[in-house]
């Protein structure tokens, strides 16, 4: 079974071999987000603040398309460009998560598509 693509143009086309989600077996799997503008494609002009309120807009769009939401994801992986951003990030990422938290893991990375502060990826029940 190779499930259904799921794409939304509220949230950045993809800008390589790969798609926006794939919704297999009950589960959604988001590819990761980074802060493009969905309309421009270009990253958002900001700190790790706005890259990251970006980054979550986006995520949302992707949950929407396939019918879910923040109450359904199971599992988060958070990229940062700077483990010192994660205060920042956990700030912003914690208004989309207030009573249900899902399973998480944050991993400091050498460098991100774009030159991106932040990246997260999400796995979500539909």
């Amino acid at each position: 079974m190779t499930g259904e693509t799921i794409t939304t143009d509220k949230a950045p086309a993809a800008i390589g071999p790969y798609a926006q989600a794939i919704k297999a077996n009950g589960l959604l799997f988001c590819s990761g987000q980074i802060a493009l503008d969905p309309a421009t494609g270009e990253l958002v002009t900001g700190d790790v603040a706005v890259q990251t309120e970006r980054v979550m807009a986006n995520i949302a769009a992707v949950l929407a398309a396939a019918g879910t939401g923040f109450p359904q994801v199971v599992k988060t992986t958070i990229f940062l460009a700077d483990m010192s951003d994660f205060g920042a990030v956990n700030e912003i990422y914690g208004r989309c998560f207030t009573d249900h938290k899902p399973a998480r893991s944050t991993v400091a990375v050498r460098g991100l598509p774009r030159g991106a502060l932040v990246e997260i990826e999400v796995v979500a029940l539909t």
